[in-house]
């Protein structure tokens, strides 16, 4: 099993808003700055996320987008199962109706359904205060959105 480009910025953007917004609204120039990912692919990314009400978004010159619920509810697997889908080992392929008549595939199937379900379980053992945890006891530096100026 591999995760798209799509989770992995998910989950980094997710962690940004976690770690640096602090439950402030973040504009998505300034999370693909410290995150390194392609701001137009972030827009899609936080569509996906929005609808699935895991951020939330605002308009206007003090808007951005910002966490729907506290870093200790939003767990890994909830970024991942709304921008990948929910996780499924087994293949979906053009002869899949004659091998689901032997046995050896019905034993495969269930330890793969299995695996698919501890992959699950260890996505979802994981929130987004953990990882603020883990960048705390690792040193890194939280750094707040900017603090814009608008005069006219």
């Amino acid at each position: 099993m591999k995760l798209s480009s799509k989770g992995l910025y998910g989950v980094q953007a997710i962690f940004d808003l976690a770690f640096h917004a602090e439950g402030r609204s973040a504009q998505i120039k300034d999370i693909c700055d410290r995150q390194a990912i392609p701001p137009r692919f972030l827009e899609q990314v936080f569509q996906d996320l929005r609808k699935a009400g895991i951020v939330t978004s605002k308009r206007g010159p003090r808007g951005g987008y910002q966490l729907a619920h506290a870093p200790d509810r939003i767990r890994v697997g909830d970024i991942i199962r709304a921008l990948e889908g929910p996780v499924h080992l087994l293949p979906s392929g053009r002869n899949r109706e004659h091998a689901e008549e032997s046995s050896s595939y019905q034993v495969a199937q269930d330890v793969f359904k299995g695996l698919s379900s501890n992959i699950e379980g260890c996505l979802d053992a994981v929130t987004m205060a953990d990882m603020c945890h883990r960048a705390d006891a690792l040193g890194l530096q939280r750094r707040p959105p900017p603090a814009y100026v608008y005069a006219i």
